[in-house]
């Protein structure tokens, strides 16, 4: 062997041991790696032991708390009825479709699915998605017709499309419709009122929701009820003082009579003397609370209580009684005005005719400004402005209406002679129809004034005497003379009763003084007159035809109330044509 091939053979022994030296041993690692690897094996399986051992409960909290849910539980609205019984507001449960914007935003196939089934715009419904995309529920619907609801029900079951379904709400219906549209108002959308005696009472008729824990499956159905949270509560009944049957006799008659004369508006209230409570209130324009509720024209207004008025003629029998109940003037008190006016300062007050010498009676027949403006003259300021202010004028009635008017009764220190006399036939003080009626049931109910009630009354209300019932039986004795052929509105007559009333056209101010052209058009009045039942005040606001006096405008009308209202609560005739009717018919019938 060559020294070469020696030289070539021993290199490669000491490459050999050299690799052999610095080759790395794997064999203490994988030792340590599979030690760890069943260490940890170990670990997880005691703790799943551990787990399914000795922490269910845990477990199963967790599991349900992916399926449980908060749902709320809708409480009916209070209803409100009338008198009688007859339902004039009712709360019924309804469907209303909602969606969450968060989920459907970025599924363009079901947004477009969901327009199909409700049959909307499907760029519209894609702009809303987008606007609410941030929220997680929005309506879509509300107050689905029941089998509009079923429909789509079905609809969005069968195609399993997630982010949208059904809830279920109440809605407000109003049967009486327009009829007592401006007493009860309205509740919004929330069921909440917002107008009339749905906003006054709403502490009353407001339900409070409840609340409850549900379990639901992977899909978000409810499977059962977990707990009760809040129990729901429902709102009370509101039982109304007013008769549906003669709120719809005076609903009608008024609006004939609107479009008859073209009145821009008009208003009616009846009261029940022995009570104080309001048998019927109506007002015009108005509107259907079941439909729009546009405020167009002031068609949302209860004119009746809001809306306040110089009441003209309508207050010379309260200037009467005042001066008869101070001892001022008789019965037999004559007064001379052959003149035809009175000058009272630098002031004139006239009458269209001159009226020679007459008595109280007389005043209140020819309803003679000069008259009564001389019989007011005769009293001290002070003593009548307290007679007026005790019979309400300057106050609110106190049915706590929302916006209740409390008219102006200016104070006696500011008075200057012209305002003295003024008042005395109805000039430089305001009222309401609601106020004018309530002082109208003083005279009525022999000088007692009772509360007025929108709510029914159950027993008799005990009230303040203001007038003596000597005074009082003579004023409406005096006030009878109104309703006869002699009188102002012999159209306010009422067959087989007697009526006591005044009549008053009173022209409107303006931003110029009085207009000549703009009237407002009144009758006040009560029946029986012997022994009062009822009053009622019927006020229109510029008649536009070619009649403006109140007893042609507003006479016919409480004429046409008031017998539908007397016969309604069969209330006894009193006038001597009746009685003699009847006893003729009695003799026929026995013959």
């Amino acid at each position: 062997m060559s020294t070469r091939k020696k030289r070539q053979r021993k290199a490669k022994a000491m490459q050999a041991q050299k690799t052999r030296q610095v080759k790395p041993a794997f064999r203490l690692r994988r030792h340590v790696v599979l030690a760890l690897m069943c260490c940890t094996a170990a670990a997880l399986v005691a703790g799943a032991w551990y787990q399914q051992v000795f922490r269910t409960d845990f477990l199963t909290q967790m599991g349900q708390q992916k399926h449980l849910g908060y749902v709320d539980i809708p409480a009916r609205r209070g209803r409100v009825f009338d008198r009688n019984g007859e339902v004039l507001a009712v709360s019924t449960p309804v469907d209303s479709i909602w969606a969450n914007p968060s989920r459907l935003k970025d599924d363009n196939e079901a947004i477009r699915a969901i327009a199909g089934i409700m049959g909307l715009d499907n760029e519209e419904l894609f702009d809303r998605i987008a606007r609410h995309s941030k929220r997680k529920f929005l309506y879509l619907d509300r107050w689905l017709e029941p089998q509009k609801a079923r429909a789509i029900r079905a609809k969005l079951e069968a195609r399993g499309i997630k982010g949208v379904g059904l809830v279920r709400e109440y809605r407000r219906f109003y049967p009486a419709g327009e009829f007592f549209a401006h007493i009860i108002g309205f509740a919004g959308g929330d069921d909440r009122g917002q107008e009339g005696l749905e906003l006054q009472y709403e502490e009353k008729l407001g339900a409070v929701n409840g609340r409850k824990l549900v379990l639901r499956d992977a899909k978000r159905h409810l499977l059962e009820d977990v707990e009760s949270i809040k129990q729901p509560r429902a709102g009370q009944d509101l039982h109304l003082s007013l008769d549906r049957r003669l709120q719809f006799y005076a609903y009608r008659a008024l609006k004939k009579a609107v479009r008859k004369h073209k009145a821009k508006s008009a208003s009616l209230v009846t009261l029940d003397v022995q009570t104080g409570e309001v048998l019927a209130m109506v007002s015009q324009p108005s509107f259907n609370p079941n439909g729009s509720r546009s405020n167009k024209g002031g068609r949302l207004r209860n004119r009746a209580i809001v809306d306040t008025f110089e009441p003209g003629s309508t207050m010379k029998p309260f200037t009467v009684a005042t001066a008869l109940e101070l001892g001022y003037i008789t019965e037999k008190t004559t007064i001379d005005l052959s003149k035809g006016f009175i000058k009272v300062g630098n002031r004139t007050v006239k009458d269209p005719k001159r009226y020679g010498v007459i008595d109280p009676a007389g005043i209140l027949l020819k309803s003679s400004n000069a008259g009564s403006a001389t019989i007011a003259l005769k009293m001290p300021q002070e003593k009548y402005w307290q007679m007026l202010d005790r019979l309400g004028f300057g106050h609110e009635a106190g049915v706590q209406f929302p916006a209740e008017a409390r008219g102006r009764l200016n104070h006696f220190a500011n008075w200057a002679t012209i305002d003295h006399a003024n008042l005395a036939f109805g000039y430089g003080i305001s009222a309401s129809a609601l106020q004018l009626a309530q002082a109208y049931s003083i005279i009525a109910a022999d000088g007692i004034r009772r509360p007025v009630s929108l709510l029914k009354v159950s027993e008799p209300v005990e009230g303040e005497r203001i007038l003596s019932k000597q005074t009082t039986v003579k004023l409406r004795r005096m006030m009878e003379g109104v309703v006869t052929t002699e009188g102002t509105a012999p159209k306010a007559a009422v067959s087989g009763y007697r009526v006591a009333g005044k009549t008053g056209t009173v022209k409107k101010l303006g931003k110029n003084g009085y207009e000549d052209k703009k009237y407002r058009s009144l009758f006040a009045g009560m029946a029986p007159a012997t022994n009062p039942r009822l009053v009622t005040v019927v006020v229109f606001d510029e008649p536009r035809g070619k009649e403006y006096y109140g007893g042609l405008v507003a006479g016919p009308v409480f004429s046409e109330v008031m017998e539908h209202a007397l016969r309604l609560l069969n209330v006894k005739p009193d006038s001597k044509e009746a009685v003699d009717g009847l006893q003729m018919a009695a003799v026929a019938g026995a013959g």
